[in-house]
């Protein structure tokens, strides 16, 4: 496969360097930057599609670039190492090799509910979230407890902003995570899905919430919604909460992070779902 060189900051470079911190950029060219070695192999793995893939043109590639520069379909372009460090974001120099990795639809159906295993569902909504850090840490712990997949929703922090890529440190190619306008898309999805003789409960979590989480069975099917950081969930989001379960805690602080309070709860529904077996 032919491989191009960029040595200047020409306008593919200048693209993707927008897409760095330009999430409009992004969904423009339905692609996003892909870095680091865990993150880039499980996109392989999980069969995203991967646009191109941006080496260094002064070394040879390790093994692993080398193997995923023979085998993955896509473009090779070499580049620059100053270049290459810029969009890799590292103070330590280049990074050996970065993806540009194609944007998935934001399709709810991504998510998996019907079938044999629809009473183990466990969908986790993270409502207008402001910090891509707490999307991609939520994503990683949602993926570690079993849920079935994460909708972002509302005017929110973008999934696919690199922090939150970094922050998932895989887990996002490995977890359906979809963005929806808000929540009646998701209660439609749901209604639609869902089947009748197994309800999906939905567990909102709060600080201020009436049923500690440990009090609460997570081991049907259940829909688990995460506030804002600072607002909490959205009038909507609370009126079609079930129940709003909270954290017992000691000590002087009020509460705990959005993406540390959700894995909290995510890690009570799996310790439950164990048990249940």
């Amino acid at each position: 496969m032919a491989v191009r060189r960029i040595t200047t900051r020409n306008a593919a470079f200048q693209q993707w360097q927008a897409q760095l911190t330009n999430r409009t950029k992004r969904q423009r060219a339905g692609e996003f930057l892909v870095q680091g070695v865990r993150p880039i192999s499980l996109a392989v793995e999980r069969g995203w599609r991967v646009r191109t893939l941006l080496h260094d043109a002064d070394r040879p590639p390790t093994g692993w670039a080398g193997r995923l520069l023979a085998e993955v379909p896509a473009e090779r372009v070499a580049m620059a190492p100053e270049l290459l460090a810029e969009l890799g974001e590292k103070d330590e120099g280049p990074p050996e090799l970065i993806a540009v990795a194609e944007l998935p639809p934001d399709d709810l159906s991504r998510i998996p509910f019907a079938g044999p295993d629809a009473g183990s569902f466990l969908g986790v909504v993270f409502d207008r979230p402001t910090s891509p850090g707490n999307i991609g840490s939520l994503i990683r712990s949602a993926d570690a407890f079993g849920a079935s997949g994460l909708v972002v929703t509302g005017h929110a922090a973008d999934v696919y902003d690199p922090k939150s890529v970094r922050a998932s440190t895989g887990s996002l190619f490995a977890l359906p995570v979809v963005r929806a306008p808000g929540h009646r898309e998701v209660l439609d999805w749901l209604a639609g899905t869902a089947p009748k003789d197994r309800p999906v409960t939905v567990v909102g979590t709060d600080e201020s919430g009436t049923v500690p989480v440990d009090d609460c069975d997570l081991t049907g099917p259940v829909l688990m919604l995460v506030g804002n950081e600072t607002r909490g969930l959205s009038a909507a989001w609370r009126d079609r909460c079930d129940v709003l379960v909270s954290i017992p805690m000691t000590g002087s602080a009020s509460s705990l992070n959005a993406a540390n309070a959700a894995s909290v709860v995510l890690y009570e529904a799996a310790r439950q779902r164990r048990a249940a077996r």
